[in-house]
């Protein structure tokens, strides 16, 4: 906007500097002209009055010299009474202009090399018609007229470039807001809810930022609502996870027993995280710094250990397969233990009783492979799974359980795929980037990242099979 602005008054202003100066200058050189040909005139009026009395050419000699002329005056007296015709001077002109102002009367200028004449009658004493001619050179007819083009061009430059230089400042003016409001509304979009924008500049910019910044509060206070909502449902569960905590109290011993009082104590942690968060108006997920993360393979072994009474129950083979070593990834630990739980519970959920499954980890230089597969029926839509994932809750899902393992990829810049597995059924594979960079998908280096990441899955395949 700033620089179309510039370009506008520039064309402005030079279309208005051309439409003044270019009839000036010719008024200009119109004027020059005719103060050379006035002179000339007052020259050949100073030469009438001895024309007048006297023809001789001595005489008039001496009049021509004394008019100051410099050579460039000449008389031509006709002929008559016994006299020959006298011509006093260089005779530029032709015979036929000076006998035409003779015949007319009347003074004419014409063209001649280096210049132009001015030939002016004067009635003798015997009633004959001499003609007085004037030379006027070209540079007399020209003097001044460079230098008031020269200063006429200089005044219609500054005019244009103070032109363009006050149309800058206006651009000005109007582009800072609108830039404070589009950098207003980047901060926003990237989370940063005290973004606001001066209410400044045009009055349209102004109300736009007004409008902006009652925007900008109505965000702040509906999220601050819906922490509020999230925060006081969740507290409404405790009553009835006291009940379950009674009740799995009075179970007894037992594995079961056991694994119900530890499904009600991480259910009251994950219920006292939510309220937390929601109070302290922080995201759960932060970003990883050095030295933060958590090992996948623990988690995967603890997780496994937990889902594993409940497979025997089912009559479920399960394998675990990369495990043995730390597998160091830039992922809280609870958000990979909800990625974990959610994967697994769908495979229980909707998978029959006997439905084998396995969990592999395989780690690289830079990302980190989690596949969770089953042997069931498959999945035959997986782009729709993944839709359900991101909240359509059809299929009888809530639609959070994908989700949240897709969020958890996505935060280190990796993905979530859905495809078949070598089990016969579903297999989910969760890539995690360990450098965080969303993985290129265009050029070499994106050919590269391909091919690195086919030889990954290579890998898993070759080494997926349930024992």
């Amino acid at each position: 906007m700033r620089w179309a602005l510039v370009r506008v008054c520039l064309a402005i202003a030079a279309m208005v500097v051309v439409a003044f100066a270019v009839p000036l200058g010719l008024v200009i050189k119109e004027m020059a002209r005719d103060r050379a040909f006035s002179n000339a005139e007052r020259e050949a009026a100073a030469v009438a009055p001895a024309l007048s009395i006297t023809t001789d050419r001595d005489q008039l000699e001496k009049v021509v010299a004394s008019a100051g002329a410099d050579s460039g005056m000449a008389v031509h007296i006709p002929a008559g009474e016994g006299k020959a015709a006298l011509d006093i001077g260089r005779q530029r002109a032709v015979g036929k202009d000076i006998a035409t102002v003779r015949k007319l009367g009347r003074a004419s200028t014409t063209e001649v090399p280096g210049g132009s004449v001015l030939l002016q009658p004067v009635a003798l004493s015997s009633g004959e018609i001499s003609v007085v001619e004037v030379f006027v050179p070209e540079s007399e007819v020209s003097n001044g007229v460079g230098t008031a083009w020269a200063v006429l061009a200089g005044v219609g430059i500054a005019l244009i470039v103070g032109s363009v230089a006050v149309a800058d400042r206006l651009g000005v003016r109007m582009v800072q807001p609108a830039q404070r409001l589009v950098e207003g509304a980047h901060e926003l979009g990237e989370g940063k809810l005290g973004a606001r924008v001066p209410e400044e500049g045009p009055t349209e910019l102004r109300l736009a930022a007004v409008a902006f910044n009652s925007m900008a509060d109505q965000v702040v206070q509906l999220l601050a609502n819906e922490r509020e909502l999230a925060a006081d449902l969740s507290h409404r569960l405790r009553t009835p996870l006291t009940v379950l905590r009674l009740n799995a109290a009075s179970l007894g011993d037992g594995p079961a027993a056991e694994q119900t009082r530890t499904a009600v104590a991480q259910l009251e942690r994950e219920v006292d995280t939510i309220i937390r968060t929601a109070r302290e108006a922080k995201p759960q997920t932060v970003a990883a710094g050095p030295g933060a993360g958590c090992d996948a393979a623990e988690v995967v072994r603890e997780r496994m250990r937990f889902w594993s009474a409940l497979a025997e129950d089912e009559g479920r083979k399960v394998r675990v397969a990369g495990v043995e070593r730390p597998v160091r990834i830039p992922v809280a630990r609870a958000d990979l233990v909800a990625a974990l739980d959610a994967l697994l519970g769908n495979v229980f959920r909707h998978t029959p009783e006997g439905t084998a499954f396995a969990v592999d980890v395989h780690n690289s230089e830079d990302a980190v492979i989690v596949l969770v597969s089953d042997a069931g029926s498959g999945i035959r839509d997986p782009e729709a799974a993944m839709a359900r994932g991101r909240g359509s809750g059809s299929d009888g899902s809530t639609g959070l359980g994908l989700d949240i393992v897709r969020r958890l990829a996505e935060s280190t810049g990796g993905d979530v795929r859905i495809g078949s597995s070598m089990l016969g059924g579903t297999e989910v594979r969760i890539w995690i980037q360990l450098d965080g960079r969303v993985p290129e998908r265009k050029g070499h280096r994106g050919a590269v990242r391909r091919r690195r990441r086919g030889r990954l899955v290579s890998t898993f395949n070759r080494s997926r099979s349930l024992p």
